[in-house]
């Protein structure tokens, strides 16, 4: 009865942090107020392989409602079609640039590589990095930008909303932000009293004052990281910058995978490299949230369906379940994410769970992870 009134107590603790978190994470709002925008924005985009997606991405970003900016895309040595994806709409906008990307060099992760090279040939007061699979609402620059120079910040990431075509993927992916909502105090983090701390940070979207990004010493302080956002934050605040993630679910959306094959890599990837850090961090993680967060549909599920007589607890653990499931439908219905999501909670939760465990296998069998076939190790050198 103990441990059952102690998780109630810890998702309570959990639920005031979502709904402050939820409070004060700023939003990018599409307005019809037009904004004077006398700023160069230049839109850099790493591309290797992304024939599938550089298109919509590009179409998106040259119906912008802001036309003072340049679109510079580093073809990663792609071995598909995104070349002449890109080349057939040069030749539609003058403001869209093809850059042939060098080699990948040695102690350089490839997108950090990629994205250095972007921002040297970039001329904008502001850098805005994006990834392929992105797609923008034509309001998108002046919100956010609008949103960087009312908060003052050197660098503004932001939680894009996430498609997925297949139900896996509907159900998989918003646990990603259902679980940085519940566990990142990013309203404290962020707060305005006293010095602002590093944060979550998502390279989907990552929105630089292009003077400070030199300063900071650009992508090249984080060469050697394969999760080079969350590292970009950290070097934003340590060089004295300002470090906001925002809302972007209105302005910008994201399909990341195209199979549930893909997924799976892509969530591996993100543990691995947690584990990489610290494997202790993370099983300790993935302990607390198997007991908090699966645990309780897991006893329901057992007074139900096998023991067939509800406990003397079995109050607590519906409450559990209920706050549980209140928090997943806060988190979904905010950055738009589909209902199933929270529906199929424990599911999403296994997903996320299993893609640990492989992360901590790959660590400890001296094992590399695969992205974008590459294969890094545990130090981010490619193998």
């Amino acid at each position: 009865m103990g441990y059952q009134l102690l998780v109630g107590c810890l998702l309570i603790l959990i639920f005031v942090n979502l709904v402050m978190n939820l409070y004060y994470l700023k939003t990018a709002q599409k307005t019809t107020e037009r904004e004077n925008l006398t700023d160069f924005i230049s839109i850099l985009i790493p591309a290797r392989n992304e024939e599938s997606n550089i298109g919509r991405c590009l179409q998106s970003l040259v119906n912008q409602t802001c036309s003072n900016l340049e679109i510079l895309v580093l073809d990663d040595n792609s071995t598909d079609k995104t070349v002449d994806v890109v080349r057939e709409l040069c030749q539609k906008d003058n403001r869209i640039r093809l850059i042939r990307g060098k080699p990948l060099e040695k102690d350089w992760a490839g997108k950090p590589f990629a994205c250095q090279q972007l921002a040297d040939e970039a001329r904008g007061q502001w850098f805005l990095f994006v990834d392929a699979d992105t797609t923008h609402a034509p309001e998108m620059i002046e919100a956010t930008l609008q949103l960087a120079r009312q908060t003052g910040a050197d660098l503004m990431s932001g939680m894009p909303r996430q498609l997925g075509s297949s139900l896996p993927q509907k159900i998989a992916i918003p646990v990603l932000y259902f679980i940085i909502m519940a566990w990142v105090p990013v309203w404290y983090l962020q707060s305005s009293k006293g010095n602002p701390r590093p944060c979550v940070a998502i390279g989907q979207f990552m929105l630089f004052n292009s003077e400070f990004y030199r300063e900071m010493g650009g992508h090249e302080s984080v060469k050697n990281r394969i999760i080079e956002d969350v590292w970009l934050a950290v070097e934003t605040v340590r060089h004295g910058g300002k470090y906001i993630l925002a809302d972007l679910s209105q302005v910008v959306f994201c399909d990341m995978y195209s199979n549930v094959r893909d997924m799976w890599k892509g969530f591996i990837k993100w543990m691995y490299s947690v584990a990489s850090l610290s494997i202790w961090a993370l099983v300790g993680l993935m302990l607390a949230g198997y007991l908090l967060f699966f645990a309780p549909f897991l006893s329901l599920w057992n007074q139900l369906f096998v023991l067939n007589i509800p406990s003397p607890w079995f109050l607590v653990v519906v409450f559990q379940v209920v706050i549980i499931l209140l928090m997943r439908l806060m988190v979904d219905i905010r950055f738009k994410e589909p209902f199933v999501s929270a529906l199929f909670h424990p599911v999403g939760f296994v997903f996320l769970f299993a893609s640990c465990i492989s992360a901590v296998a790959k660590i400890l069998s001296g094992g590399g992870v695969v992205w974008k076939e590459r294969v890094y190790d545990h130090d981010s050198r490619v193998k």
